[in-house]
């Protein structure tokens, strides 16, 4: 198989062993890889992200790991932005960018392009959702109908988030959120791509989850958190959402137990894992699907 003129890009589930995957697959073709996952960004969070540790890089350049502060506002646009700079410069040393991580998002927008809607006010989206939650979400999906007919098309009638963003799109900028995705290109060619999706069988990715609940700990995720709580990050800031943050300021506050710690993150990871699952089954049917059990076979066809 020749990968010499694509970009490889490798989806999966948390734990599902994309990036030690992306690692063996680099040594065989060559490969540098770039960081797709928004929480590995953090130089602050590397327990929590669970961002691969330098000792295992095996020689293979990594980029885009570790470098921005919990402090910092840093969005999909400069995520992409950079990419874009990484990928040209890998390809101009005749090596292979290999991109891996677990954020939809970064995907879709390399892949589809950046959809340029313009920012909306803060003020303006919570008075959407305030109207969410006085009407309820069967009647809210309704009332989206009656000013954005595309809707019914893409969003299924119990989501929120969905229906929620489709709302404020179109009363704020007089246009459906799916026009605003119709007018988005690429810079990129579908055939510029090779595109793997990890398909982790659900019951032996629990597993491991709770593994990595516990390792986490292990290796110094209390101290972590100490160190984020010290920083008195704004909570406007995405950093806050990492898995663990929460759970582990409950344990210094004394509010549960450690064993109730690490039961705590195992459940959130689980959830952060069906929701990846369910966009990867969503969005990217036209992926190649490998299952755990065939990563090694895939490998040895270099």
């Amino acid at each position: 198989m020749d990968f010499k003129s694509k970009i490889l890009l490798i989806y999966g589930p948390t734990a599902s062993g994309k990036s030690k995957f992306a690692i063996k697959l680099a040594k065989k073709i060559k490969g540098e890889i770039i960081n797709a996952d928004s929480m590995q960004i953090y130089k602050e969070l590397k327990i929590l992200s669970a961002r691969p540790f330098k000792k295992e890089y095996q020689n293979i350049k990594h980029h885009l790991y570790g470098f921005q502060s919990v402090k910092n506002n840093f969005s999909t646009g400069d995520w992409l932005k950079l990419v874009n700079e990484k990928i040209l410069n890998i390809k101009k040393r005749k090596k292979i960018p290999i991109l891996v991580g677990g954020t939809g998002l970064y995907f879709k927008a390399l892949t589809e392009g950046l959809v340029k809607i313009p920012n909306i006010p803060v003020k303006f989206r919570n008075q959407i959702r305030s109207l969410h939650k006085k009407t309820g979400q069967k009647k809210f999906f309704l009332n989206l109908t009656k000013i954005d007919s595309l809707v019914k098309n893409y969003i299924n009638p119990s989501d929120v988030q969905r229906s929620i963003r489709a709302y404020e799109v179109k009363v704020f900028t007089k246009k459906s959120i799916y026009d605003w995705f119709k007018s988005t290109k690429s810079n990129y060619d579908k055939k510029d791509f090779y595109k793997i999706y990890i398909d982790f069988p659900r019951n032996e990715l629990i597993e491991k989850i709770n593994l990595r609940a516990q390792e986490m700990i292990k290796k110094g995720a209390i101290s972590e958190v100490r160190k984020f709580i010290q920083l008195k990050v704004p909570k406007d800031k995405s950093a806050n959402k990492a898995i663990g943050i929460g759970e582990v300021k409950e344990y210094l506050n004394k509010e549960i137990k450690i064993e109730r710690l690490i039961e705590k993150i195992s459940i959130k990871t689980r959830q952060y894992a069906k929701r990846q699952s369910t966009w990867g089954r969503g969005n990217m049917s036209d992926w190649n699907k490998i299952t755990p059990n065939s990563l090694n076979k895939f490998l040895k066809k270099f």
